[in-house]
């Protein structure tokens, strides 16, 4: 006995409402995608035994993205406990397991973008090297 045209349907009437779901939450992906502004890029030298420039200014709210590069011969780290601690991270995993500094090869270079949310003043330091004076100051207004 043939089937009615009813019960081949009901299989795809069923999926309608999942379909309809995963579409709108394709488009809303894709609306709040580009709502997000592009980050300022903002590049860190550190050398042997200094970093350029040793003083950064942030406005809160808005989003960067903070390259180093290591110029130097050896290895440095880009260390601001309170400060990585005051902004949202957009990619944390550059950071080590505390979240408080960025380790930085010679010849390598990373990124990590963040949104600072908290005023003040931070300490920036290379914790192998800041008996050389290799420190510096972040703000943030």
């Amino acid at each position: 006995m043939p089937k009615s045209t009813t019960s081949l349907l009901s299989p795809v009437a069923a999926m309608l409402p999942v379909a309809v779901i995963v579409l709108v939450l394709a488009v809303a992906a894709a609306v709040a995608a580009t709502d997000i502004p592009p980050a300022q890029p903002v590049t860190v030298v550190a050398a042997d035994y200094d970093f350029a420039p040793a003083k950064l200014r942030f406005k809160r709210g808005v989003a960067y993205r903070l390259h180093i590069e290591n110029h130097g011969k050896e290895m440095h780290q880009f260390s601001a406990p309170a400060f990585f601690q005051s902004v949202e991270l957009g990619d944390p995993q550059v950071l080590n397991a505390d979240r408080t500094e960025i380790a930085v090869h010679p010849g390598e270079a990373k990124d990590l973008t963040f949104v600072p949310r908290q005023a003040g003043q931070f300490r920036l330091i290379c914790p192998d090297h800041d008996w050389t004076g290799m420190i510096g100051e972040i703000t943030v207004e």
